[in-house]
């Protein structure tokens, strides 16, 4: 977080027709908020567009319904109308469970029970602050999306910006490289930002998915045919490898390539030249091989399915790519991209995502990873009806979804908690005494809440605080 950010004060707004509870939130809260107050709906509402407070504490039970939550509710809701990233915490009674799950269902941050503890509600304002510090911090990416992409690549987390770096280094060389990482983590966008990095940048780049292809095809496809080489050869034909003279080769899912063929690639590589299926003479070939593969490679050849020398052929420089998983905010970066990209496509007036859709993305697990993303923010914006995003149209389940109950619930901030101190260790890079400031904590409560969590420093991270 930025010291900026660290050092301002997020504007609250107490929403309660009780002037004295009013003034013992004020006197526990004035310290680290700057604090605004109101008894009722149209002060409420007035002070949210003229200060947009990025947190709003309200009591459900206003007038003129005291003993219901309508009032209560329509205040939540026509507050988020105008300012949908404003983090709403409700009070209820404790036997008022229902109206909790109703406030959480039409979006608000989360909920606190009467009597109200202040240490609880400390905690729970420190959350929703610090998560609102983040959307803040990286709302203005999307207009900066120049400082954080890299041919064609959007991220701005430390793990990306290790791969643009490995980019920039190999791109100019004209070594082999395999790329590694999970199926959808952008693989050949790598492979394309090292062919733009090189000197063979306006030559050909020429891709090829060797697990696409049938076994029985791909010889053909990789190194080419003369007519009448086989059945169904009419004509002669040029493959991949020859396609690419001059430029790039890029060969996806290489652990796919059968073993006849992959002596064939090695020779190539060797020598540099192919032969058409059918061919009597050699063709000198001048292409760079790149590889990328989400298998291992080194358990393949333990298991005689890859050839070891193919392997240190290809591997002279390894790049491995990220999971969308281990790159954090760039998440929210990615989302906030493709949905610029298909709601210009789709022609629809789109403003970006309410808070639980965020929450949603930022706790999801992306077992598809950038591809996953990509498609999810591509059918929302068809689905979305209103000016934002939510967690339905990108089905995915919300953190504060109606159907939780109250154990749900606890988990529910359990995990946003979970997530907000493995993002403050990240950012900190490790060292408990700034993470512990950016939270709000003292440094042996985030020594307990890295070990509730499991969220374990490394020897190397103990000692570069030591240091």
């Amino acid at each position: 977080m930025s010291e900026k950010l660290m050092n301002t004060r997020a504007v609250l707004l107490l929403v309660d027709d009780d002037a004295e509870i009013r003034d013992q939130m004020k006197w526990a809260l004035e310290p680290d908020y700057q604090l605004l107050e109101a008894a009722d709906r149209s002060t409420a509402l007035a002070h949210v567009r003229h200060a947009m407070p990025r947190l709003v504490l309200l009591d459900l039970g206003l007038p003129a319904d005291t003993d219901g939550a309508s009032e209560g509710l329509a205040i939540l809701r026509e507050a988020l109308h105008l300012n949908p990233m404003t983090k709403v915490i409700v009070i209820t009674g404790n036997s008022d469970r229902a109206k909790a799950v109703a406030a959480i269902e039409s979006g608000a941050y989360d909920f606190i029970e009467k009597p109200v503890q202040l240490e609880v509600l400390k905690i729970v304002l420190q959350r929703a602050a610090y998560l609102s510090n983040l959307e803040q911090e990286s709302s203005p990416l999307l207009e900066r999306a120049g400082q954080h992409e890299f041919e064609g690549i959007v991220g701005s987390s430390a793990p990306i910006q290790d791969v643009f770096g490995m980019i920039r280094r190999v791109g100019p060389s004209d070594v082999s490289v395999l790329i590694t990482g999970e199926s959808g983590t952008g693989k050949e966008l790598v492979a394309r930002a090292i062919h733009q990095q090189s000197a063979r940048m306006s030559e050909p780049f020429v891709a090829i998915n060797c697990g696409a292809i049938p076994e029985t095809l791909l010889e053909s496809e990789l190194f080419g045919h003369e007519k009448g080489a086989f059945t169904g050869a009419t004509q002669q034909r040029k493959g991949r490898i020859e396609s690419a003279q001059g430029g790039t080769l890029f060969l996806d899912e290489i652990g796919d390539i059968p073993l006849g063929l992959q002596v064939k690639l090695l020779r190539f590589l060797q020598d540099h030249t192919i032969q058409r299926l059918g061919a009597k003479e050699a063709l000198a070939v001048d292409a760079r091989i790149l590889a990328a593969t989400n298998v291992d490679l080194k358990k393949a050849i333990n298991e005689g399915r890859f050839r070891e020398d193919l392997y240190y052929r290809l591997c002279v420089v390894t790049i491995a790519v990220p999971a969308l998983s281990e790159r954090g905010s760039d998440v929210t970066l990615l989302a906030r991209t493709f949905l610029t990209k298909f709601a210009e496509e789709q022609k629809k007036p789109l403003k970006g995502f309410t808070p639980q859709a965020v929450e949603a993305m930022t706790s999801h697990t992306w077992p598809g990873n950038v591809r996953e993303l990509e498609n999810r923010i591509k059918r929302a914006v068809v689905m979305a009806e209103g000016k934002y995003v939510t967690p339905a149209n990108l089905e995915l389940k919300s953190l504060s979804s109606a159907k939780e109950d109250a154990s749900t619930l606890r988990d529910s901030r359990d995990s946003r908690e979970k997530d907000l101190v493995r993002l403050a260790m990240e950012k900190a890079e490790g060292n408990v005494s700034r993470a512990a400031a950016e939270l709000g904590v003292s440094r042996p409560t985030l020594y307990l809440l890295l070990a509730r969590y499991g969220l374990k420093k490394t020897k190397s991270e103990d000692q570069k605080e030591k240091a």
